[in-house]
């Protein structure tokens, strides 16, 4: 039996406070019924203001990656050029889905731990003269950073009405880093449920522009379970086109109430606070981080792994003995970092068990490499 008190520190899934895994209990309803219409309603209505969007989000039975296959088919034809704006694992994997379905993929790559800079994406665009999307990751988990999204919109955006779509993975930073859809004129927005909105996986929510609506009855990538017209057609009467994750709306219903409660803003200072405490604690134990200070993080760091400590002891000590789980690096980082998530239901007394842990385990590993 999983022990109830680990303090789970993975950049997903996060935790989920009590008051939220009860409502993911809640007995089933009727999917079509008048109780998951008026929770879906209030989900959709508490969503708009962290994607800064005056329109409905979209409700996905799915996780990010699945939101991401969705923006992708629904918005492009086989053939269209795109430029894949690429800083890590998912940024690799966005490019990775539009090619899969027939797209031509350009990829504009940064150093891993570093942002791509607006410049870069400016010459792209210019020496790639028939790009029809862009596709970008606002906040990499797998190197902890976070590129300038704004300025990327603005670069994006210099054509107007003839622009790049802009689609834009939230995934780790909606909800927990400030987001503005309409202002940024970000096209396709999308995020998932197990990140910085403290509810379980299963739905993943995705906002569309009108420019982005236009290009949907335009796209000819194959789309059945992700058509975003259906999904648009029955969210106005509160329910999806197919099966939903029950549980998980419920869960989401509540989460946003607690959010609402604590207010966006504070919600976007509390992730800036704990982002700030973490790095220098990591700091303070002498280890370093991964990402150019300048780019880094509020909602996941990733912290290079002392030389000649062995990565897979070092994070099994802190699971078994210390009851606390991070994540490991991904593709060729494995081994070499490992990554701290601290999006959603996060509060200092988790970053002080944190750093304890670490700091115990570091001891450990490094008692170990004496002998």
């Amino acid at each position: 039996m999983q022990d109830p008190f680990v303090n789970l520190r993975v950049p997903g899934p996060t935790p989920v406070p009590d008051q939220v895994a009860r409502a993911a209990a809640r007995p089933m309803v009727n999917h079509r019924g008048p109780e998951f219409a008026a929770a879906m309603t209030e989900v959709v209505e508490g969503l708009k203001p962290f994607f800064g969007t005056r329109d409905d989000p979209l409700l996905l039975t799915g996780s990010g990656t699945g939101a991401m296959e969705a923006a992708i088919v629904n918005v492009l034809s086989p053939g269209d050029e795109v430029l894949a704006v690429t800083i890590g694992v998912f940024g690799d994997r966005f490019a990775d889905i539009a090619q899969a379905f027939g797209a031509t993929v350009h990829r504009l790559q940064a150093e891993w731990g570093k942002a791509i800079e607006p410049d870069a994406v400016a010459q792209a665009l210019k020496e790639h003269r028939n790009i029809k999307a862009v596709l970008l990751t606002h906040n990499e988990t797998s190197t902890g950073v976070t590129n300038d999204l704004a300025a990327i919109a603005a670069v994006v955006r210099t054509g107007g009405g003839d622009a790049p779509l802009l689609l834009a993975d939230g995934v780790s930073s909606i909800g927990a880093l400030p987001f503005e859809m309409d202002v940024w004129n970000i096209d396709v927005a999308i995020t998932g449920s197990q990140k910085s909105w403290m509810s379980p996986p299963g739905v993943g929510m995705i906002a569309l522009s009108e420019r982005a609506w236009k290009a949907y009855a335009e796209a000819r990538m194959p789309r059945f379970y992700w058509d975003f017209g259906k999904a648009r057609k029955n969210g106005t009467r509160g329910t999806t086109p197919f099966t939903p994750a029950v549980g998980v709306v419920h869960a989401l219903q509540e989460a946003l109430r607690l959010m609402h409660a604590e207010g966006q803003e504070a919600v976007f200072a509390r992730h800036r606070h704990i982002g700030v405490s973490i790095r220098k604690g990591i700091k303070s134990l002498g280890l370093e981080l991964f990402a150019d200070p300048a780019v880094v993080s509020n909602t996941v760091t990733a912290v290079r792994i002392p030389a000649r400590v062995d990565a897979s002891a070092f994070l099994r000590d802190l699971r078994q003995r210390h009851h606390l789980v991070v994540g490991s690096g991904q593709d060729w980082l494995k081994g070499s970092i490992f990554r701290i998530g601290h999006m959603g239901w996060i509060h200092d007394s988790d970053v002080d068990h944190l750093l304890s842990a670490l700091r115990s385990a570091l001891q450990t590993a490094r008692l170990e490499e004496a002998v």
